[in-house]
């Protein structure tokens, strides 16, 4: 019902974007909120039908039932238009393609910022899954123009816009709350950006709210974490029993939808999906 007011205001329906959706977090997220009624057209599509039909868009772990997928209550996303965005990979973007509108768009440019805005003018919700690694010297501009300017500036640009209610989720890293040796080019760009998420999160509460929150995923086995995982370099979390297995990008899709929750009453929040690692 939420998204029919927001559609017959506007004559268009809400927008959720995912900048930099194609990743593993961010395909997992896209499946979900198309589960939960999202789709490419903002009109409703039948989830499993859609998903038996599409070789390039397989059923998530555990998909609802069809009585579940039919329920309100899980299709809190019914009415929505789903959007992502990729940097350079199309070929993983073009997954989605069934379920999702996609786009070209690398948000450290300004150019590119305006025209993801500008192509989304009924903008609910905003999740920014952007970022790369960095260890060394050499990278510590790229990594400060992508884990930090690039998703700030655009969180920013994105509040002036939105109409109030809207919902915007960044995505960082544990390594922004707890501290890891040799990740300061990475982790202090990270970090930055949740400090700066929550004063957009004060400065737009209130009657004419947007909420803002942060996500930091944990060893998720999925995304960049993957290949460490893989490596055996992680081992030692299980092995010591800090964590009961590695994370999934579920895990995450699970608490972009949460904060994306019409009506939701939380805001300036930084959630850690880590299992329990940074405690």
């Amino acid at each position: 019902a939420w998204a029919t007011q927001l559609s017959n205001k506007s004559m268009q329906p809400p927008e959720i974007l995912l900048v930099g959706g194609s990743g593993g977090l961010g395909q997992a997220t896209a499946k979900l909120l198309h589960a939960q009624g999202a789709c490419k057209t903002g009109t409703d599509v039948d989830f499993r039908a859609l998903c038996e039909n599409s070789g390039s868009v397989p059923l998530l772990p555990n998909a609802p039932t069809p009585a579940l997928a039919a329920s309100p209550a899980y299709r809190i996303f019914e009415g929505t238009k789903l959007k992502l965005t990729y940097k350079s990979n199309a070929q993983r973007a073009q997954e989605l393609r069934d379920i999702a509108e996609i786009q070209q768009a690398d948000i450290t440019v300004s150019s590119d910022r305006k025209s993801l805005l500008d192509a989304s003018p009924n903008l609910y919700g905003l999740v920014i899954f952007t970022g790369m690694p960095a260890r060394t010297a050499e990278s510590w501009e790229d990594s400060l123009a992508t884990n930090y300017t690039g998703p700030i500036l655009l969180a920013r640009e994105a509040a002036a816009v939105m109409p109030p209610g809207g919902s915007i989720v960044i995505i960082a890293t544990m390594q922004a709350a707890a501290i890891f040796p040799n990740s300061t080019i990475y982790a202090g760009a990270k970090a930055a950006l949740v400090h700066a998420a929550k004063i957009l999160a004060k400065e737009r509460r209130g009657t004419n709210e947007i909420r803002v929150n942060i996500i930091s995923p944990g060893v998720m086995n999925a995304g960049m974490a993957a290949t460490s995982i893989q490596s055996g370099k992680y081992d030692k979390f299980l092995t010591e029993n800090q964590i009961p297995r590695w994370g999934k990008a579920e895990d995450i899709a699970r608490a972009v939808s949460f904060f994306l929750t019409p009506d939701n009453y939380i805001t300036g929040q930084h959630l850690l999906v880590d299992g329990g690692l940074t405690l």
